[in-house]
């Protein structure tokens, strides 16, 4: 982690609420150094009505001022705001934060209506599996304060790149329970007594007691989610391996199901 953290942080300016600015400033309070903020400021065209019945497209200068710089002002935040009106939604992101060079994007999800599940465009997951660096999913009615931490891991897994990628995992749900001060818990599913992980070296990589050890079988989303229920988990840390075409058509769509299971933030960290 740098000493000054970059947060690269997305609003819709066709939103009411602005998830990802708050998350932001929350966090920027319990950092020793205070991060920078890059705010990028445009409408994925593939969640929102971009006819010109939708009023909320409309935005003039008092209301950038009121919505993002006020806020920032008020918690002692310098920052830059960035308007893009790019169609590539997902491309114009992953470029600006490049530029930036993010520590962290978060993002703000919308959920399904009539439930409290994960609403997601295909141009988020792409974002999801593209970026490159881990991406915050701010959801609707998340804690603000975080006190527990569930790092989601595959310790059954056997290639280097997805050890490097639980690694990942661990390293950076650890940082976040320490400037919480949060719980920290893991999990891990398996299918069955032939892929069972090795518990042992899970206590001995993570350093946590039984009791914050959770290896459940099932498939890993039902798995993930009904653990950060019963632990009452405020952030999830999963991993995602990236992948495209074929590959990602048979294995890469796990992230996918266990973020649209969770109902608490996520962050999804990428080899």
């Amino acid at each position: 982690m740098s000493a000054q953290e970059k947060l690269f942080v997305v609003v819709d300016p066709s939103d009411d609420v602005h998830l990802a600015l708050e998350r932001a400033l929350i966090t920027s309070q319990l950092r020793a150094v205070s991060p920078q903020l890059h705010v990028f400021v445009a409408v994925d065209t593939q969640s929102v009505d971009t006819r010109v019945i939708n009023e909320n497209l409309f935005r003039d200068q008092d209301w950038f001022q009121e919505q993002i710089r006020k806020p920032m002002e008020e918690k002692g935040l310098e920052g830059k705001i960035e308007i893009s009106w790019s169609s590539d939604w997902q491309d114009a992101i992953m470029l600006s934060a490049r530029r930036f060079c993010a520590d962290l994007i978060l993002l703000p999800v919308r959920v399904k209506p009539n439930t409290s599940r994960f609403s997601f465009s295909e141009s988020k997951w792409g974002l999801l599996r593209n970026a490159d660096c881990p991406v915050l999913l701010a959801r609707p009615g998340a804690k603000e304060q975080r006190k527990t931490v569930l790092a989601a891991v595959n310790f059954q897994a056997t290639r280097e790149f997805q050890r490097e990628l639980n690694s990942a995992i661990l390293e950076r749900s650890k940082w976040l329970a320490e400037i919480y001060g949060a719980d920290f818990h893991v999990v891990n599913g398996y299918l069955d007594s032939m892929h069972y992980p090795d518990r042992g070296r899970l206590a001995n990589e993570t350093g946590l007691p039984a009791d914050k050890i959770h290896v459940t079988q099932g498939y890993t989303d039902e798995v993930v989610s009904a653990v950060a229920a019963d632990i009452g988990a405020d952030l999830v840390v999963i991993g995602t391996l990236g992948q495209t075409g074929k590959s990602r058509t048979r294995r890469g769509n796990t992230a996918e199901r266990v973020i649209s299971a969770l109902n608490c933030d996520v962050m999804v960290v990428n080899n």
